[in-house]
């Protein structure tokens, strides 16, 4: 009966958004997926993923981003959800912990990249801290572009410190959802806060784990100035070969190409957290 009272209201709420969707990023993205299958001469022709293939730093861009991907990702969600079960448990100054939390968020990638570099390069803060501590002789050399692990954890450090706030502020929204009746009664129960997490916390949070894990993932692609601040190109991943392609050697289709790749890559990885974290509803449906 609820149902049938709203009528056409809840579709009419959501035809902007559809509509802007699907102008600004539908659009962009088939347009883009159509420019990577022609050749300049406008016909049909898979010449520009032959190229992209064959593209020497092709394969290294892949290994960089898949590796970022694997190693940002868990790190980002533990922090996140220690940081939202902090703010949850409503300690004091709780609010106040939330702001410095989501400072980062303030902060454009380009920014965070040059801040991390200041804090690794050879004259860095880091380097003049251990320095005065006496742990170092002389300056260590952090971005060092033949090791290749370090420049790694550099990228892997700044994209924790810029983006971890975005999965939090999805956790601590998913956390205030859940009834404290649930933690009441795992109290009287006896359970301990690793019980409280596993069996209360972690299944009633699915839908929020599972809509920042497909977020923060597809954010991770496309990370681009993080790496080119602090790796030059020491290192490379998918999009800053896009931009390469583009801005550098003028070939907009194999730039296409490698885009493609990214947005395969994210749908991919939205299909792969859809089945393996369905929400209460989907395992239902």
């Amino acid at each position: 009966m609820r149902r049938q009272r709203l009528g056409w209201a809840p579709y009419a709420l959501l035809l902007p958004t559809l509509v802007f969707l699907a102008i600004f990023f539908a659009m962009p993205m088939v347009r883009a997926l159509g420019l990577a299958f022609r050749d300049a001469d406008g016909g049909w022709s898979v010449d520009s993923w032959e190229t992209m293939l064959r593209d020497a730093r092709f394969r290294e861009a892949l290994t960089t981003t898949l590796l970022l991907i694997v190693v940002i990702i868990p790190v980002q969600f533990a922090l996140a959800m220690a940081m939202a079960l902090v703010i949850n448990a409503r300690l004091k100054f709780a609010g106040l912990w939330l702001y410095i939390y989501a400072i980062p968020l303030g902060i454009s990638e380009l920014a965070a990249g040059i801040i991390w570099y200041a804090i690794f390069t050879q004259q860095g803060w880091l380097n003049s801290v251990l320095e005065s501590l006496g742990l170092l002789d002389r300056p260590f050399i952090f971005l060092n572009y033949q090791e290749r692990g370090w420049l790694i954890f550099a990228i892997v450090l700044a994209e924790a410190w810029r983006a971890t706030s975005i999965i939090m502020v999805i956790l601590v929204a998913g956390l205030q959802g859940i009834p404290r009746d649930f933690f009441e009664a795992a109290d009287v129960f006896g359970a301990s806060a690793w019980q409280k997490v596993r069996r209360v916390i972690l299944p009633m949070l699915r839908p929020s784990v599972q809509v920042a894990l497909i977020l923060r993932t597809i954010l991770a692609f496309q990370a681009f100035a993080v790496v080119l601040a602090l790796a030059g190109s020491g290192t490379t991943v998918l999009s800053a070969e896009a931009y390469r392609w583009y801005y550098d050697i003028r070939d907009s289709h194999v730039a296409a190409a490698y885009a493609s790749v990214i947005l395969l890559l994210s749908i991919l990885s939205t299909v792969l957290f859809l089945v393996l974290l369905p929400t209460r509803e989907e395992q239902m449906g």
